[in-house]
Order: C-alpha cells, then sequence, then structure tokens
C-alpha cells in the first residue's frame, strides 16, 4: 500500500496549550481531486501554509491551501485553469491508543441507533470528530473538502463566452455575426443522399 501523502507527523510541537507551529507544505504526489470537468491534476503540486496549535483536547490545525485546477469549459468545451486558494481549520483529539484512532477514522464506520434525536446528534457530533493516529495527523479530508468543494460545477473560460453553434458544432467567438444554417425540411430528409444511391448508367 503506499503511503498517504497528507499524513503529517506532529512530533515537534510540545503537547502544552498554547505552543504553536508554522510549516510551509508542498505535496506533489497525489491521485486526482475534483470533478470530470475540473479537477487538480494526479502530482499537480498542492502548496499549503500549516499551522499547528496544542489545545487542551488535541491539535488545531488551520491552514491555507494553494494549487491550480485544470478542465474544460461548460459551453465551448476549451481549456479553462483555476487558481485554488482556500483554508480550513479543523481539530484532531489526542487518542492515548493509536489503535483506537486507526479505528474510529476507520470509513464507513457505522453510527449505533440511538433512541432519542438529542442522542443521535451527540453521536453525529462525535463523528464529526477527526482523531489523531499517535503523532500524525491526516491532512486529506480537511484539503479535499476545501479543495473540491469551492470548485465551480460548471466552469467557464469568461463570463460571456457564447459557447459552440448547435448545428456545425463551431465556436460562436470564431464564427460571423449572419452565421446561420439552412433549416431542413423533413419531407425531403429521405431524398437527401437519393443521387449518390443510384447506380452508373448502363450498369
Amino acid at each position: 500500500m503506499s503511503k498517504n501523502p497528507f499524513l503529517f507527523n506532529t512530533h515537534d510541537l510540545p503537547r502544552r496549550p498554547g505552543e504553536m507551529r508554522e510549516y510551509e507544505l508542498t505535496i506533489d504526489s497525489h491521485e486526482e481531486l475534483g470533478f470530470e470537468v475540473l479537477s487538480i491534476a494526479a502530482d499537480e503540486p498542492i502548496d499549503i501554509e500549516l499551522r499547528i496549535e496544542s489545545v487542551a483536547e488535541g491539535i488545531l490545525a488551520s491552514a491555507t491551501v494553494r494549487t491550480e485546477a485544470s478542465g474544460e469549459c461548460g459551453r465551448c468545451l476549451d481549456a479553462v485553469f483555476y487558481d485554488v486558494d482556500e483554508s480550513f481549520q479543523e481539530l484532531y483529539e489526542y487518542v492515548e491508543d493509536p489503535r483506537q484512532a486507526r479505528k474510529k477514522n476507520k470509513p464507513g464506520k457505522k453510527r449505533p441507533q440511538k433512541s432519542s434525536n438529542k442522542d443521535l446528534d451527540e453521536d453525529l457530533d462525535e463523528d464529526l470528530v477527526r482523531q489523531m493516529d499517535g503523532e500524525l495527523i491526516d491532512l486529506d479530508g480537511p484539503i479535499r473538502d476545501a479543495i473540491i468543494l469551492n470548485l465551480p460545477i460548471n466552469p467557464l473560460c469568461s463570463p460571456d463566452c457564447p459557447g459552440l453553434c448547435p448545428d456545425c458544432g463551431l465556436k460562436w467567438i470564431e464564427l460571423q455575426e449572419d452565421h446561420a444554417h439552412a433549416p431542413a425540411d423533413i419531407r425531403w430528409a429521405g431524398l437527401e443522399n437519393w443521387g449518390e444511391a443510384q447506380p452508373p448508367k448502363g450498369q
């Protein structure tokens, strides 16, 4: 199994509330992040300004994430590039036994059924809290959320992009203003290729 590139070791941070450390990181080994029409390409550098602080409950991570997404315009299909500059803040709780951290952070963990709405709300909140794995914090989820949740679903090369001609597929911006196509008469549609289908004379 390949190493998770989003794991960060906090061993340099003293476990005393009020202690703080700052780092500048670049993650350039990762899978594609985003959507089919706009995404962070695999291994595209993701620059992170990270600050970690010791608090009573664990470690508070604050970060700014910068990278570039690429894709295609939703109207004319031209290549588009989108600068990503987002921030996040996450609390990672201390866990005495690292095995408990892996268990609590395991994807797909089912929530126990509760008998009251109050208990259910508390259970949901508990699942949202991230756990440390020994001295490691996993920045994968917060970085994905910061990037993917803020990418435009319908990227455009420009806000006023006119798109493509629906008949010939050429870009409107490259066509003459009087560009038009004669409407097809469905009564003659069956005879459009009639001449090509006739055998040469003498056969």
